[in-house]
């Protein structure tokens, strides 16, 4: 599938993969503080931001896109971030391709089964009137009176837009994320291993990442090392910026 992608400076290719409801709007200013030291691909995730809509959804098909950017770009080394569902896309992609992936960042995110957590959110999109809305005000107070916190919501109303009719449309494809959300739950195989430098980025405030989970990041990353930012929860790059960069870019510049 031919993703939707922006470009930001010049160097070498770093790949940066959103989570779900996200896309690569989401991730445009770290984009460009990345952009000083390597040419960056910010990447709209299949059924996600401007990217085409499919009903096949899971993490080879999503490892199978990057791999096909990186063939119309011929590129052959490549840095890789992910956030979130963007994490176990990356985590698949350097694990099935090691020699393309030079090294990697994850956000957030642990190699085990997640079990489906969003169902509150997913039910409340379902039932969005987008027919019936006029101004994103109005999407707005909609949606306040069912999702409470702000921050949730105005990330979930970057995804609304005006189609072609005037109306409003959810750039992400909700049917199929509703369909086969268990998808993105789904487990890193226990025989998939990457054996070149990797960063697990948690949140202080998050528990995506446990000791447990700490333990299984070690056997199938060897080389891998897991950090905490304070303050920080699951959005952990958008609630500490400055800290999230200083240490991915501290991680990737490192030895090179």
């Amino acid at each position: 599938m031919k993703l939707h992608y922006r470009i930001y400076g010049e160097g070498s290719p770093l790949f940066i993969l959103h989570g779900l409801f996200g896309s690569a709007d989401n991730w445009n200013s770290l984009a460009k503080q990345y952009a000083k030291y390597f040419e960056v691909y910010v990447i709209d995730q299949r059924n996600h931001g401007l990217s085409p809509h499919d009903d096949e959804w899971n993490y080879d098909v999503m490892t199978d896109d990057l791999i096909e950017i990186i063939q119309d770009k011929s590129l052959n080394s490549v840095y890789l971030i992910g956030h979130s569902m963007g994490g176990k896309t990356a985590m698949f992609a350097a694990c099935r391709y090691p020699d393309i992936f030079k090294k990697l960042i994850v956000a957030d995110i642990a190699l085990r089964y997640y079990p489906v957590h969003h169902t509150e959110i997913i039910t409340v999109l379902s039932a969005f009137p987008l027919h019936e809305i006029s101004s994103r005000q109005q999407a707005d107070e909609w949606l306040a009176s069912r999702i409470t916190d702000f921050g949730v919501r105005q990330f979930l109303l970057k995804n609304l837009y005006r189609n072609t009719n005037g109306g409003f449309s959810w750039r992400f494809n909700l049917s199929v994320i509703k369909e086969k959300i268990e998808s993105v739950g789904r487990a890193l195989p226990t025989d998939f291993h990457y054996s070149q430098p990797a960063l697990f980025i948690k949140g202080e405030k998050s528990n995506y990442i446990s000791q447990s989970d700490a333990t299984d990041i070690k056997k199938q990353f060897p080389k891998a090392d897991i950090i905490t930012i304070k303050g920080a929860g699951h959005w952990v790059h958008a609630e500490q910026p400055e800290a999230f960069l200083n240490q991915s870019i501290s991680f990737l510049l490192n030895g090179e």
